[in-house]
């Protein structure tokens, strides 16, 4: 079965317009995060899937001049976007992981990969409830259900999120998520992921701090330059917790458990 991990990605940010191409020690945000993903034994090919929108030209010409395979799509139909991708790469088996993770763990990945192909699920993840530090981000469905949704889907949010048509109608999919198992709960606490300047100082202190000594670090090795390091910690706490979910909980119907309307 073929699996592909498509990465959506864009310019065109609003809270941190060309976030994808701040730097990482030397290299653009977005490839540190390719690189991340190739770590993956389990992922399968990795595609960058861009919008159609011109602005995304420059996203292109780095992609191509890295040798990293691309898609370009619908640029607020994400779920579209990835079907169509899927279909030309004739995937079996689709994982969806944003751009915004440049510090998502290749371990995690496989993790939610094997429970993944160890079950009979149309979609899985670590995100319903989440437990891992918010840039973690993993999930995964078949390529019949990504078909289902793309049909199916009418609501702009299930057009422009991609997978909310999945978890919004469990008597339609067969649905699995993975904790984890450490029994800790970091997924409001710690945030991995960019969107906004103080996530880039964030990131890129941690790269700064653990890339030269061990380019393929890992969860645990973020955990414990943390704790040694609470300045780095601090740095971007004001966001921890914020994330999409939260901007548009009155328009899901399905609560995430450790989401909250009181915002």
């Amino acid at each position: 079965m073929k699996k592909v991990t498509i990465v959506q990605a864009r310019m065109s940010s609003t809270r941190f317009p060309g976030k994808v191409l701040k730097d990482i020690l030397g290299k653009p945000l977005l490839i540190r995060m390719v690189e991340r993903l190739q770590m993956s034994k389990l992922c399968g090919k990795v595609i960058v899937a861009l919008s159609d929108n011109p602005n995304d030209d420059p996203l292109e010409k780095l992609l191509k001049e890295n040798e990293i395979p691309f898609f370009r799509g619908n640029e607020n139909d994400l779920l579209e976007r990835h079907y169509l991708c899927a279909k030309e790469e004739k995937a079996d088996i689709v994982s969806k992981i944003p751009s915004d993770c440049p510090l998502i763990c290749p371990k995690v990945i496989d993790k939610v990969f094997l429970a993944f192909e160890n079950g009979t699920y149309d979609y899985y993840s670590n995100l319903h409830p989440a437990t891992y530090p918010d840039g973690n981000d993993v999930e995964i469905f078949t390529f019949s259900a990504l078909e289902k949704a793309f049909n199916e889907a009418k609501r702009p949010l299930e057009r422009e999120h991609t997978t909310p048509y999945f978890w919004e109608n469990p008597n339609l999919f067969k649905i699995g998520n993975y904790a984890w198992e450490s029994g800790k709960d970091f997924s409001m606490s710690h945030r991995f992921t960019i969107d906004y300047k103080e996530d880039y100082d964030f990131i890129k202190c941690v790269y700064e701090a653990l890339y030269p000594q061990k380019n393929h670090f890992d969860l645990e090795d973020i955990l414990n330059l943390l704790e040694s390091r609470p300045d780095i910690f601090e740095i971007n706490q004001n966001y921890a917790g914020v994330n999409w979910y939260r901007n548009h909980l009155d328009e899901l119907t399905t609560i995430a458990p450790n989401q909250t309307k009181k915002i």
